[in-house]
């Protein structure tokens, strides 16, 4: 028993490589701009410098265990003091060291933080003597469903966004009820969207794709659906996009927005108008635009399922029907 137990344990660290080896690559490892990358590197730099003193806790204290082990054949009684009473220079290193470690991790940390609060420098070298303004973006968050308003463009759109590449983009974030977070993890962390205030996010782009975006913070049923898509492309294709939007979609009435704030999900969709025509709901007016008009749905159970879980949730419900009779 002791022999399987032991070649268990020497089984274990490889099957936990195994494990791991099968896993794709998490996408915050994995930036696509410079706020991500900055984000990253910070992490990387976190879980090294951990493991750094977790080898060097570890590799001494492996050491006395065995070395000062009761089984010793070669332990004198000496070697053991039970009444040790204090010891001046230990007691100001082990002191010493935390502080060193939260100086090491604290430092870069905050340095990035301010780092973060102000648009990215594009890296592209055709516009570095001519930074670019960032594009402003207002994303809404609403219970399950994301509103982008671009009002340089006088265009929105629900559920994705389109963003040039190799220019910041300043998001404007808040929320027309729950409380909810933006997140890209391949362009950079999570902020919150709050019911009457704004929170800015810079972002940036410098590879062009189609990135996941989705609401980190739980706000109820939706939650898991409460997704987007970031299209990030160059500024020719997102110049065209904008000028398509603009001429063929239509506007967005105040009636239509009404209807898109109930609670529930709904599916893409694009207008040639914002709802910051009459309503900002980071601001202290809009906070309770949403929940004046939908009060009633909020309390009620959408019974939001996949179309696989709709099915499963009404046989349910047919053979309790069919119980009861």
């Amino acid at each position: 028993m002791k022999q399987f137990f032991k070649r268990g344990l020497i089984l274990l660290p490889l099957s936990l490589v195994l494990f791991l080896s099968g896993c794709s690559q998490m996408a915050v490892f994995d930036p696509k701009g410079p706020v991500a990358q900055t984000q990253s590197d910070l992490i990387i730099y976190s879980i090294i410098l951990m493991l750094f003193i977790v080898v060097v806790v570890f590799v001494p204290f492996g050491y006395f265990v065995y070395k000062y082990r009761d089984t010793n054949p070669n332990r004198k009684e000496s070697d053991y003091e039970p009444h040790m009473h204090g010891n001046t220079m230990i007691e100001i290193v082990w002191t010493i060291i935390p502080f060193v470690i939260v100086v090491a991790l604290s430092i870069p940390t905050v340095n990035t933080l301010f780092e973060l609060e102000k648009p990215p420098e594009s890296t592209d070298s055709a516009t570095e003597d001519t930074e670019e303004e960032p594009l402003v973006v207002h994303a809404t968050a609403a219970d399950w469903k994301w509103f982008f308003s671009y009002p340089e463009e006088d265009i929105e759109t629900v559920n994705y966004l389109h963003i040039p590449t190799d220019r910041p983009i300043e998001f404007k974030l808040s929320s027309a009820d729950s409380m909810a977070a933006m997140w890209i993890p391949q362009l950079g962390g999570q902020k919150y969207n709050m019911a009457g205030m704004e929170n800015t996010l810079y972002l940036q782009a410098d590879e062009e794709g189609v990135y996941d975006g989705r609401n980190s913070n739980f706000n109820g049923e939706g939650f898991t659906k409460h997704t987007f898509e970031v299209y990030a492309e160059s500024e020719e294709d997102y110049d065209a996009w904008v000028e398509e939007t603009q001429n063929e979609a239509p506007e967005l009435s105040q009636e239509e927005y009404d209807e898109l704030l109930e609670p529930g999900l709904t599916t893409e969709a694009e207008y040639s108008s914002t709802h910051l025509e009459w309503v900002d709901h980071g601001t202290n007016d809009g906070r309770d635009y949403a929940v004046n008009r939908h009060y009633d749905l909020y309390g009620e159970l959408m019974h939001l399922y996949s179309d696989h879980e709709a099915e499963d949730f009404m046989d349910e419900e047919n053979e309790e029907d069919h119980e009861s009779h």
